[in-house]
């Protein structure tokens, strides 16, 4: 493409990825072969992040409680970003542009300056990098702290998945956060690991006591999806064609808890930066390699 900031391919072999930097940094599609191994487009089909294969979740994932909070005694909002939500969500690096900065057959780097904003009112840097192989996904993200002052950090990715005939996951877990009618956590509760057909699940939960591994298979590809990050949400639209199994670094909400870090939100002192990764290791299962 002429313009490498609307569309970049990187391919290893049976691997093809497409990134979109100038949709919130996303990535348009993933395939082996012809097979999507996430929800997919090409680079030039995709209208916004919201349709992509994954995007980036910064400074925050999932909801912010009726778009407000307070830090360090001082009272901030944030601005409606989601339709019939009364909460804010994602962060904002997948509403902003990000610049390709280095580009490769096989590995990108894109970067992405935040000033304050009504979005979120302190500044930041982040960089996105990913690396493909014949087998595997990486995709590394960095928030550096521009600010004058301390702010709440947290990181994820949100990938979306085909759901096809026997999609199945296996994830160990151990809690589950039950959520209030806007889904926004209310409590923990017990929870066994998450093992079965995705089409007989009907989730819409932060899930805790994962080890950073989860299985995604169905009966063309096995995933196995591994990251840094402690939490994991998991969205399994009965109605929907896709379901999503977000690795992030705190609970939804974390920042109304009374112990945020508790909830896995960071404290990111000016000048420090936090980091985390995602991986996804794919493999043609025995039917669709013949």
């Amino acid at each position: 493409m002429d313009n490498i900031n609307q569309g970049h391919t990187l391919v290893a072999g049976d691997l093809r990825a497409h990134v979109r930097a100038d949709l919130g940094g996303s990535l348009a599609g993933l395939w082996h072969g012809q097979t999507p191994v996430l929800r997919s487009v090409e680079a030039t089909a995709l209208q916004g992040p919201r349709q992509s294969a994954c995007f980036p979740l910064i400074p925050y994932s999932n909801r912010l409680g009726w778009r407000r909070f307070m830090w360090q005694g001082h009272e901030f909002t944030t601005a409606p970003n989601f339709e019939s939500s009364p909460h804010s969500l994602h962060g904002v690096g997948w509403q902003r542009p990000w610049q390709a900065v280095v580009c490769t057959s096989s590995a990108m780097t894109l970067r992405m300056r935040h000033l304050p904003d009504a979005d979120w009112p302190f500044a930041f840097d982040a960089e996105q990098r990913l690396v493909i192989t014949p087998r595997s996904l990486r995709m590394e993200l960095d928030m550096t702290n521009t600010d004058k002052v301390p702010q709440p950090a947290g990181l994820g990715w949100h990938p979306y998945f085909p759901k096809r005939a026997m999609s199945c996951v296996d994830i160990p877990v151990n809690s589950r956060w039950e959520a209030d009618g806007t889904l926004l956590p209310t409590h923990e509760v017990d929870q066994p690991a998450l093992q079965g057909r995705v089409d007989a699940m009907n989730f819409d939960h932060c899930f805790g006591g994962w080890n950073g591994t989860a299985l995604i298979e169905d009966a063309e590809l096995t995933v196995r999806l591994s990251a840094s990050v402690p939490w994991l949400v998991v969205f399994t639209p009965p109605a929907q064609p896709h379901f999503c199994v977000e690795p992030v670094s705190h609970v939804n909400d974390a920042i109304h808890a009374p112990d945020p870090a508790a909830r896995g939100l960071v404290t990111l002192p000016p000048g420090k930066t936090l980091s985390a990764w995602m991986t996804l290791d794919i493999e043609p299962n025995a039917r669709s390699a013949s």
